[in-house]
C-alpha cells in the first residue's frame, strides 16, 4: 500500500481527525512514564490503547512478531505499520505475509515516494553504499514520518538490551522529531525472555535469525553475524554506522 492509499485509507477510518497537541503529549509522558516504567508488556499496550484509540499503531521490522502477538491479543485489529524499504530479503517479506495471515491485527504497508530504481536515477546509483545515511533518510525515515502523520503514539520493539545505544530507551518516552509519544512495552526485557515468549506462545520468527542474522536490515546492508560478536555488529559492517534514524 503506497503513503497515499495508507493516508487515504485512515482517513476514511476516521482516524485523521485531530489528536492532542504536543503539549499534551507530553505532559502523558511526563505522568505516566514513571507510572508504568515496571508495568509488564500487555498494561503498556492496553494503557496505549485506551488512551489513544485509533491515533496509536505499533511499528515491526519482522525480525521476529513478538510486538505484533502480544498488541493483537491486547487489542485486536490494531494497526500494524510495516516499511517496505525496496531492499528487504525475501524472509523479511514472508514473515510479514505470515503476520497478516494468522494474526488478529490490520497490516499497512508503507513504502518511501522513490522505488528503488527512481532514487538511483535521482540519487545515484546504489546510494546505500555512496552515502547511507541518506539512503536510510529516503527509505526508512522520512516515510515512517510520514506514515505516522494520523497517530499520536506509536509503538516500537526497542529494547536495552539489544545495543549499549537503546540502555536508556524509555517504556514511555517523548519522540520529539515526530513530536509523538514513543512507547516501547518490550523495552526492559532481556533476550532471554524474548526466546521464552516465542517458544512458549509459538510466536513466528524470520527464518534469517536462525540463520545467523540475529538483527535484519536491508540485505545490501546486513551480513551474517559470527559467534561471539554482537547482535547488530551486521548492520553497516565496517562504516561505523549504527542505527538507521529512526531511533536517534
Amino acid at each position: 500500500m503506497t503513503s497515499a492509499t495508507t493516508r487515504a485509507a485512515r482517513a476514511q477510518r476516521g482516524i485523521e481527525t485531530e489528536g492532542r497537541s504536543p503539549e499534551e503529549l507530553r505532559e502523558l509522558v511526563s505522568h505516566w512514564g514513571a507510572e508504568l516504567e515496571l508495568a509488564p508488556a500487555e498494561d503498556i499496550i492496553e494503557w496505549a490503547a485506551a488512551t489513544f484509540g485509533e491515533r496509536f499503531c505499533i511499528t515491526s521490522s519482522m525480525g521476529d512478531a513478538v510486538l505484533a502477538h502480544l498488541a493483537a491479543k491486547v487489542v485486536p485489529g490494531v494497526d500494524v505499520v510495516f516499511l517496505d524499504t525496496g531492499y528487504h530479503f525475501v524472509e523479511t517479506l514472508g514473515t510479514r505475509d505470515a503476520v497478516e495471515a494468522t494474526m488478529d491485527v490490520n497490516l499497512i504497508t508503507i513504502t518511501p515516494r522513490q522505488s528503488v530504481a527512481e532514487q538511483d536515477a535521482t540519487e545515484g546509483k546504489d546510494l546505500f553504499r555512496t552515502d547511507p545515511d541518506r539512503c536510510c533518510f529516503l527509505r526508512k525515515v522520512q516515510p515512517l514520518q510520514e506514515s505516522l502523520a494520523g497517530y499520536d503514539a506509536w509503538a516500537t520493539g526497542l529494547r536495552r538490551a539489544e545495543t549499549h545505544h537503546r540502555i536508556i530507551a524509555p517504556v514511555i518516552g517523548w519522540d520529539a522529531k515526530k513530536q509523538k509519544v514513543k512507547v516501547s512495552p518490550i523495552a526492559r526485557w532481556s533476550d532471554e525472555q524474548v526466546d521464552r515468549y516465542v517458544a512458549e506462545n509459538g510466536v513466528l520468527v524470520n527464518p534469517l535469525v536462525y540463520d545467523g542474522y540475529p538483527s535484519i536490515g536491508c540485505f545490501p546492508c546486513t551480513r551474517r553475524v559470527a559467534p561471539g560478536e554482537d547482535a547488530r555488529s551486521g548492520r553497516w559492517a565496517g562504516t561505523g554506522k549504527t542505527e538507521c534514524g529512526i531511533h536517534a
